[in-house]
């Protein structure tokens, strides 16, 4: 299947929202990162906003999309009713916090609800592009490293902002090496189920074409194979050392440090776990084989 960069980009930024926002939701719940709450809240929505924009240039008569919001069923309809609700708790967040004396504090059922609703928008954006006509996506694996990715990537780009301004958290250092961990176990899990997602499919071996009646089929098992495949390289390099494991090594290596570190190591763990989140869509389009094409 070919890249679909503007969804790419969409469902990037958009977890990458989500993780800012939860992140900040757990630090205004046990009162610490007050610096950088209205400078997370400003990140956040800006990130959604962009994945938005970037949504329409997929679209080659965007109008239309108005047309698929009119099932409850419908992945588009799911994601903007998700949308507008984190839309609404981002503004109460910012009228809570401009409201607030320190104008860094929120009442602790609204925190929970940004990480409540963060959590839910990447699960179901993600959800939406779950297909048993495409065996590579059809995968619960597929919102969980959407989901822990875009939370490590936010974490780190909390933290970083936070040691910017000079603050710390003991909390929120604990959140990112714990999402980076639980990240990098997400995404070598769905690149398992890519590798073996050949099994998905009927070994036929060859379909009459008229102008060539003994072609073979698609090759589904060298297709799949993004271990030692085509797309190896992009997997083992992009996904698992640079998306995967950096993150880690940078959050470990923060948390052990503290102060100033998370400064230059949270900015550079939260662009490899984009970078990774980039390389991970990559692959999750080229390996998203239809059984119907094939059939």
């Amino acid at each position: 299947m070919e890249l679909q960069w503007p969804l790419i980009i969409f469902t990037v930024l958009l977890a990458w929202s989500c993780g800012v926002f939860a992140t900040q939701g757990v630090l205004a719940l046990k009162g610490e990162g007050k610096e950088i709450q209205m400078p997370a809240l400003i990140t956040s929505v800006v990130l959604l906003a962009v994945s938005g924009i970037a949504v329409f240039f997929h679209l080659q008569h965007w109008e239309r999309i108005f047309n698929g919001f009119g099932h409850i069923t419908s992945g588009i309809t799911q994601e903007l009713i998700v949308i507008v609700v984190f839309a609404v708790v981002a503004v109460a967040y910012f009228a809570m916090l401009r409201k607030s004396e320190d104008g860094a504090t929120v009442p602790s059922w609204l925190a929970v609800a940004a990480i409540v609703v963060s959590v839910v928008l990447a699960v179901v954006s993600a959800h939406s592009y779950m297909m048993a006509a495409r065996p590579a996506w059809d995968t619960f694996a597929w919102p969980l490293a959407m989901l822990f990715g875009g939370g490590a990537a936010g974490a780190l780009t909390v933290m970083a902002m936070l040691s910017a301004k000079g603050g710390g958290s003991a909390i929120g250092g604990l959140l990112a090496t714990a999402l980076t961990a639980v990240s990098a176990v997400a995404a070598v899990a769905l690149v398992a189920v890519w590798q073996f997602s050949s099994g998905a499919f009927e070994d036929v071996g060859y379909h009459f074409d008229p102008t060539a009646p003994t072609s073979p089929l698609v090759d589904i098992a060298a297709e799949t194979n993004v271990l030692s495949g085509d797309l190896a390289p992009l997997v083992w390099l992009g996904i698992v050392a640079v998306g995967a494991l950096a993150p880690v090594v940078c959050a470990v290596l923060a948390r052990k440090k503290g102060g100033k570190s998370w400064l230059a190591l949270g900015s550079a763990g939260a662009a490899c776990a984009v970078l990774g989140a980039v390389c991970l869509r990559v692959a999750f389009y080229e390996l998203g084989l239809s059984v119907f094409m094939l059939y």
